[in-house]
């Protein structure tokens, strides 16, 4: 893992053990460091996907920051972000994350910026985007 990675995104989870388990299978990640928390919880964990990174752990419930981020809510989902993750074979990629159980919201298509993608909701409603369109490339 490359150490200059600057920009790293956090997310909280009610249930931050399965989102884990469910970034893992449907979409790639590995982890890289997982800390438990008290009642069955996840203090903080840090999963890799090639040289990105991200950042979760279980909604606190309590306390500033848990005031500031919280998973989406039911009924709507609304997120207020999404992530993007740059992935070679972006139809492999989503055959992956529709057999692992992902809620495709916006099917694969090919974009007049260059790139083919797709958008899914991870198994507490966060955005996912994968695709093959690189700003660096």
């Amino acid at each position: 893992m490359s150490a200059k990675i600057s920009v790293i995104p956090a997310l909280q989870y009610n249930d931050a053990k399965a989102a884990i388990e469910f970034l893992c299978s449907a979409f790639g990640f590995e982890k890289h460091l997982v800390v438990d928390g008290p009642n069955n919880t996840i203090a903080h964990a840090q999963l890799s996907f090639g040289n990105g990174m991200i950042m979760l752990g279980s909604h606190p419930h309590e306390g500033e920051y848990g005031e500031w981020v919280r998973p989406p809510e039911p009924p709507a989902l609304i997120n207020t972000q999404g992530i993007y993750v740059v992935v070679s074979d972006p139809d492999a990629h989503c055959a992956r994350a529709k057999a692992a159980g992902a809620k495709i919201v916006m099917p694969l298509s090919d974009k007049d910026y260059g790139g083919r993608d797709y958008t899914a909701r991870d198994i507490e409603g966060n955005i996912w985007t994968f695709g093959n369109y690189d700003p660096f490339a």
